[in-house]
């Protein structure tokens, strides 16, 4: 009986036409629809081995917290020393594979493709040190100005902001250095893994602290000084989009908004286009901001003229100087 139940749950293979779906999908692939970059198959950046390049990378930079517990001073330099080399041997695939994703394709470039991922990935490394030093202020500011931390041990380990800044810090260098891919792809885990979204490109000064985080965005442009704050949900977004004379959308223009030292921006608040937020602002939550503040400002919510709440009394959002 069991026998005769498992042949009736069986589909027909004939009902399924797997020939034709495939030779639809063959003409979608080659044909109609191509999407291959520049015509040609490609080894392509991993998601997979990067992940575990970050996760080499955070072992190397904090090791007895993102590494192993037993280490102390005798063996914790060698500890270092092997997952560094195995974790930047890792990169330097991942680097060759974006600098193959990028080039016209002849042979001499798939040639130097090898020696400039080498090249690259030692100038990486050789920033290791001040990567970790630029972090630890993050760190810090994170202990400082949030009153609910108890340790550095327990931010690092807990807090999705400071996984997002660690990532952003490795992939900013990465970028910075050509290996643009490799960032980008670095920065969309980032964002699946903490809902923080930081494109690489973007600068970002020290002391840089992003509490709860989720809904974060921080556009490809953006300028952050040091010692700046914000809270979940803030967007440093563009405004519009310029197009070119073919109707496309210009490339690398600055669009997004330069935050300038010791500014705090609370939930919810986007701020669009290619603005300055003066030094020591506080941005209130929910604004919606698009033009500058000058220094020393505060940016409230939209206010009541009186105790009625109808879209009608509410009027614009407005800055205060700060006395």
């Amino acid at each position: 009986m069991e026998k005769d139940l498992a042949k009736s749950l069986e589909a027909p293979p004939s009902t399924w036409n797997i020939d034709q779906v495939v030779a639809a999908l063959r003409h979608s692939r080659e044909i109609e629809h191509n999407v291959r970059h520049q015509g040609r198959i490609r080894e392509l950046p991993s998601r997979k081995a990067l992940l575990e390049v970050l996760g080499g990378l955070c072992a190397v930079l904090f090791p007895t917290h993102y590494g192993r517990s037993d280490l102390n001073e005798a063996n914790i330099d060698y500890f270092v020393g092997n997952q560094l080399h195995q974790t930047l041997s890792m990169l330097q695939d991942q680097v060759r594979r974006g600098l193959l994703f990028v080039s016209e394709g002849n042979e001499r470039e798939d040639a130097d493709a090898h020696q400039s991922a080498y090249d690259i990935t030692t100038r990486f490394a050789a920033q290791l040190p001040a990567i970790r030093a630029r972090f630890f202020t993050d760190l810090q500011a994170a202990y400082q100005g949030d009153p609910a931390a108890t340790s550095a041990s327990e931010i690092l380990l807990c807090y999705p902001g400071m996984t997002a800044v660690i990532y952003y810090r490795v992939a900013h260098a990465l970028y910075k250095l050509g290996a643009r891919l490799p960032a980008r792809l670095i920065s969309d885990i980032a964002h699946s893994t903490t809902g923080i979204d930081i494109h690489p490109a973007a600068t970002i000064g020290g002391s840089f602290f992003i509490d709860h985080g989720t809904g974060v965005v921080i556009g490809e442009t953006a300028v952050i000084g040091e010692r700046v704050r914000l809270y979940q949900a803030v967007t440093l977004g563009a405004k519009r989009f310029q197009e070119g004379d073919n109707g496309g959308l210009v490339k690398g223009t600055p669009r997004h908004p330069i935050v300038e030292d010791d500014v705090v921006i609370y939930a919810g608040a986007t701020i669009l286009g290619r603005i300055t937020i003066g030094k020591g602002s506080i941005i209130g939550g929910n604004v919606w901001l698009t033009h500058s503040v000058p220094a020393g400002s505060n940016v409230l919510q939209a206010q009541m003229r009186n105790t009625t709440v109808e879209p009608k009394h509410l009027i614009d959002a407005v800055y205060q100087p700060r006395i």
